[in-house]
């Protein structure tokens, strides 16, 4: 079973449900990523609000005290009011009352011989300060009450008030003494700001969970249908591209004029189809060139043999045998040069690099070279070993083809030069014939051309020699060019320089 079934049973195959989900996914993250933000700054600002409460309630305790009222048990905020000098609580309220203070106070009183500096401003106006402290643990308390149990340590706000600036009748009213200190404290119940946010964040919660899931379907819905708007032009090409068949690759896409991605598509597939448009039309005119090619040996040769046995007892048997075997020998040439052509189109990876000496390959070509037809200078000038990466029978292939072609039209002279030119390795090949046209100078390389049609077809080669010849030096990563002369024609091949092996 592939790796992959299992995945494809639930995931979309569709680009647009893929990038709706994926869009989904990434504002579902972001969404629950904004309500955690949301949900702890609610928190925070709970807490404040707590905070803002019990300093209320204080500077509230500190007015009535002052006036030499006593404030109320009834209080939302835990508070006590001690002076030095007294063992029970001035005043509580708030859920203090749990600790029976009318007998003793919770909190500390303040120091009564010395009395303490105002505590600085925390920029409301007036000065108050806060501080950790403990609440001591109440063994029988029970599991609803305020501070539990255990007691524990809470923030607590506390501002001192002294009697000394009250009058009399005001310090009766409280109970103290005239030279005592009064100090008022409230305490911050942490679970007062969690009451607050756990009210404000449910409420929160539920509206940004509705929220949000509507916000996906939307995302997910915009997101689907935009995809599909812009994937329009990508289906039409899709359509096209599928209408276009081997026989007859013409057919063209609708370049979109917006400019963006989908442009540059069509634009591609286009070059891509004329590619492959110019490929065939060079296939059918290779099949129709070669087709025309093995038509004339063949003709010739079946004549022959045909009025060889038509006639028998007339026929020139030695003749007739010459004929077909160069007939035969042109079939056998032309065969391999079209299997090569074929093997060098499928671009199949070259043999491991060996390195050849190509001074050393051009030098033994010349001096074996058969010139039996008529009487041919073939010369070889090289001054130093010439070493290049490939296959030593490719570049004989090359280098032969070359001194072919300049034999089939020198006059007189063939001069095959190798030299060491920095760091490539350049070989030419000049002959004294009649030359070639500027305006022919690439047209000599295709397949199946020769500039002089009248010339025999016997003597004129297979029309492939060149063309091998460059598909070979392009394989090596090297050139082959046709030099401008103002006599004869002048091929230049250039290929990557390689160092000496070791050893020569």
């Amino acid at each position: 079973m592939n790796a992959t079934e299992p995945r494809r049973r639930w995931w979309p195959r569709s680009v647009r449900a893929r990038t709706a989900l994926a869009t989904a996914a990434a504002a579902a993250v972001i969404l629950a990523g904004t309500g955690w933000w949301v949900h702890r700054d609610v928190y925070h600002e709970s807490s404040r609000i707590a905070e803002g409460q019990a300093q209320e309630q204080l500077l509230a305790l500190v007015d009535q005290l002052e006036d030499g009222v006593v404030p109320v048990r009834r209080s939302t905020v835990p508070y006590e009011v001690v002076a030095t000098g007294r063992r029970a609580a001035v005043a509580y309220g708030g859920g203090m009352e749990e600790f029976g203070p009318g007998a003793r106070h919770v909190l500390p009183a303040p120091p009564k011989a010395v009395l303490p500096a105002p505590p600085p401003d925390d920029g409301t106006g007036w000065g108050y300060a806060t501080r950790p402290m403990r609440i001591p643990a109440r063994p029988g308390a029970e599991p609803g009450d305020l501070f539990g149990e255990d007691g524990g340590t809470y923030p607590v706000m506390y501002d001192d008030v002294r009697a000394d600036e009250l009058s009399s009748d005001r310090v009766a009213a409280l109970g103290i003494a005239s030279d005592a200190q009064l100090r008022v404290y409230v305490v911050v119940l942490p679970h007062a700001a969690e009451d607050i946010a756990g009210a404000i964040t449910e409420a929160t919660d539920r509206r940004l969970l509705r929220a949000g899931l509507v916000g996906l379907v939307l995302i997910a819905a915009v997101t689907y249908f935009a995809v599909r708007i812009a994937l329009r032009p990508v289906e039409a090409i899709r359509v096209l591209t599928a209408s276009v068949t081997p026989s007859d690759p013409r057919e063209r896409v609708t370049v979109p004029a917006t400019g963006h991605e989908i442009t540059a598509l069509a634009t591609t597939i286009n070059t891509t189809l004329q590619r492959l448009d110019n490929a065939a039309a060079r296939q059918r005119r290779f099949v129709a060139d070669a087709a025309h090619e093995l038509r004339s040996p063949l003709t010739t040769l079946l004549a022959s043999l045909e009025v060889a046995l038509a006639y028998p007892e007339r026929t020139d048997w030695p003749a007739a045998v010459t004929t077909a075997a160069r007939q035969t020998r042109r079939l056998q040439a032309l065969t391999e040069d079209l299997l090569l052509l074929a093997r060098l189109d499928t671009r199949a990876p070259a043999a491991g690099p060996e390195t050849v000496d190509l001074a050393a390959l051009a030098s033994r070509l010349t001096e074996q070279y058969p010139l039996t037809e008529r009487p041919l200078t073939l010369t070889c000038d090289s001054t130093a070993p010439a070493h290049v990466h490939g296959n030593p029978g490719a570049y004989e292939r090359l280098l032969r083809n070359l001194i072919d072609n300049a034999a089939r039209h020198a006059a007189h002279r063939i001069q095959v030069t190798v030299q060491n030119q920095d760091t490539w390795v350049v070989l030419t090949v000049h002959d004294d014939g009649p030359g070639v046209p500027a305006e022919d100078a690439e047209r000599v390389f295709e397949r199946f051309v020769r500039l002089d049609d009248a010339r025999s077809r016997d003597h004129g080669g297979t029309g492939l020699g060149l063309a091998i010849a460059r598909d070979l030096a392009h394989r090596n990563r090297g050139t082959l060019t046709l030099v401008p002369q103002t006599l004869g024609a002048c091929f230049r091949l250039r290929l990557p320089r390689a160092l000496a092996p070791a050893g020569s």
